[in-house]
């Protein structure tokens, strides 16, 4: 133990500690990482299978959460799988960390399995401790275990069973999904689910190629209703509604505008302010905004569109003009949606009223306006999209956590 003095002069000691730490080397170093891994894996292994027990996770602030039950003592929803529970778990060693992302990218390859892959992780490397201990090789033992998951491949390959479907046929696939709904809190509605799910994958995949592009698929829920109410919208959702409430709530075969320039007169750039001190002067001002109003209206008419999305908000002025002149809107959307809706109706964003052409318009089969719950809560369902095959799933459910699990 030694004393200094830091810039300002004040004392702080120095702990010589170093002598008294030791590094572990070798076989000890292997069981230390070992017992690491199956501290992770005993933890999950009571939570897997049909008498699974169910976790109490406390977070750092005091938050206590109950994993696969409906009444959660937090704000957040309960984790019901492995990857969930491990992400809420404060992990510290490097190689339960490893495990940690073992689940995870279970989880992002798979959607399933992901407390059995932790489980058998740590069972693997139980067994790896025994042979560690008669001397064998790191290195071998893991040239062991994939020779073995070769061997296990080739069996699953030798007893699997080939489901034949066509787009016409989609029985075996709802049979086969609604197998994996089977553990999961939403298994009451899994046949409902599972169509869904299979309907959703089918609309967005080329059955040619084999390929399916995931990204399509928008899952996205909102609170009220039941499981029951959820559905699939062949077209985009969006969290709006229109700008007027006598605005038409429903237009078929719709030619959209897409626009980031909002409804308003320009603003001055100087910094001038202009004084107003009689009535006349006041008149010929709002004569000068009603006249701006009128030809932004009139060159959306005068291209064709039958419904304006607008990035910014206008003003009453602007959208009881909009309404007068039968030219339905929705306003405040964001850009990430409003580059969504662009990509689907193939029509293009539009920076200034001036470059507002024919050629730029989206086309939308349909698009309507869908409330429900008893707020009346509303959004816009954009469908049968021009250049898209992108689905909505929308889930209903009585609290966030039934949401968060049907995701």
């Amino acid at each position: 133990m030694a004393l200094a003095f830091d810039d300002f002069g004040r004392p702080f000691i120095i702990l010589r500690e170093q002598e008294s730490k030791s590094r572990l080397r070798g076989l000890d170093a292997h069981k230390a990482n070992v017992a690491a891994g199956k501290a992770v894996a005993r933890s999950l292994r009571t939570s897997l299978g049909p008498k699974g027990m169910d976790k109490i996770l406390q977070s750092p602030d005091g938050d206590v959460t109950i994993s696969n039950c409906s009444t959660a003592l937090s704000h957040s929803p309960p984790p019901n799988d492995g990857a969930t529970i491990l992400e809420q778990m404060d992990v510290d060693n490097q190689i339960a960390k490893l495990m940690v992302e073992l689940s995870r990218s279970q989880d992002y390859e798979i959607g399933d399995g992901t407390t059995g892959v932790v489980v058998l992780a740590g069972s693997l490397l139980e067994q790896a401790e025994k042979l560690l201990e008669r001397g064998i090789q790191p290195i071998r033992i893991a040239e062991g275990y994939e020779m073995a998951s070769k061997i296990a491949f080739d069996h699953l390959e030798h007893i699997s069973t080939r489901f034949e479907f066509t787009a016409a046929n989609i029985e075996p696939l709802v049979q086969t999904c609604m197998t994996t709904l089977s553990s999961k809190i939403v298994n009451r509605c899994k046949r409902m689910l599972a169509e869904i799910a299979v309907r959703a994958v089918l609309a967005v995949a080329d059955l040619e190629r084999k390929d399916v592009n995931l990204d399509l698929i928008k899952v996205d829920g909102k609170v009220g209703g039941k499981l029951e109410d959820t559905e699939l919208i062949y077209g985009i959702a969006v969290d709006k509604d229109m700008s007027h409430p006598q605005m038409p709530k429903r237009i078929e075969d719709a030619n959209i505008a897409i626009l980031t320039c909002p409804f308003e007169p320009p603003k001055p750039k100087t910094k001038h302010k202009v004084d107003i001190d009689t009535v006349e002067k006041f008149q010929t001002m709002r004569g000068q905004e009603q006249k701006y109003f009128d030809e932004m209206v009139q060159k959306c008419k005068d291209v064709g569109a039958t419904l304006v999305i607008c990035q910014w908000g206008f003003d009453d002025e602007a959208n009881h003009l909009l309404m007068q002149r039968n030219l339905p809107a929705v306003r405040w959307v964001g850009g990430v949606e409003l580059e969504l809706i662009a990509i689907a109706t193939g029509g293009r964003i539009v920076p200034r009223f001036q470059e507002l052409t024919p050629d730029k318009l989206g086309q939308a089969g349909l698009v309507r306006e869908k409330s429900f719950g008893t707020t009346k809560d509303r959004m816009l369902c954009i469908e049968r999209c021009a250049n898209s095959r992108a689905v909505t799933i929308f889930i209903r459910g009585g609290n966030k956590m039934m949401i968060e699990e049907a995701k």
